[in-house]
């Protein structure tokens, strides 16, 4: 079932995304933006539809390479650029992180890497004014795999400026 959704995906929009078995799962693997924003828009089982993705981009130097954190919650993801090291928030997240500042976790790939490029898909009200539900995909850098990191509900309103906070 994944095989065939990457297929169509990747048809459906150009990309190159791959599919291949790692820990006897399938897994999907890209080498652009575009594969990336395509998993993102895939159709998930109980999940809401993708209707935006925006690339993580470092708004200090551009950069598009990150080591990715993540609170205890899973209620949010902080990116630090590998190329200047500053960190942003992504979306609200700041407002929920904790005082003390530091990320409970880190994303990490199966093949042992920690560095990624990164698209931040948003689900959409259906009033198009107000993102629902935000879901964070990371690329890895060293293997391509990509995944679905974390997500979390906007439960307020108006939230469509967070569209702009990749």
């Amino acid at each position: 079932m994944w095989q065939d959704q990457f297929r169509e995906l990747g048809q459906a929009v150009g990309a190159g995304i791959g599919v291949s078995k790692v820990d006897g799962q399938d897994r999907a693997f890209g080498a652009t933006f575009e594969d990336l924003a395509a998993f993102l828009q895939r159709s998930v089982p109980g999940g809401y539809t993708v209707d935006v993705v925006r690339e993580c981009v470092c708004r200090s130097c551009g950069g598009k390479a990150f080591e990715v954190g993540v609170p205890a919650d899973g209620q949010g993801a902080r990116r630090t650029c590998l190329g200047c090291r500053e960190q942003h928030y992504i979306a609200d997240s700041e407002e929920y992180w904790e005082d003390d500042g530091l990320a409970d976790y880190f994303c990490g790939c199966p093949c042992g890497n920690e560095e990624f490029a990164g698209a931040v898909g948003y689900s959409l009200r259906e009033d198009g004014e107000n993102v629902r539900w935000i879901y964070l995909g990371l690329r890895c850098l060293a293997c391509g795999m990509m995944r679905d990191y974390v997500d979390w509900k906007i439960n307020y309103g108006p939230s469509l400026h967070l569209v702009d906070q990749a």
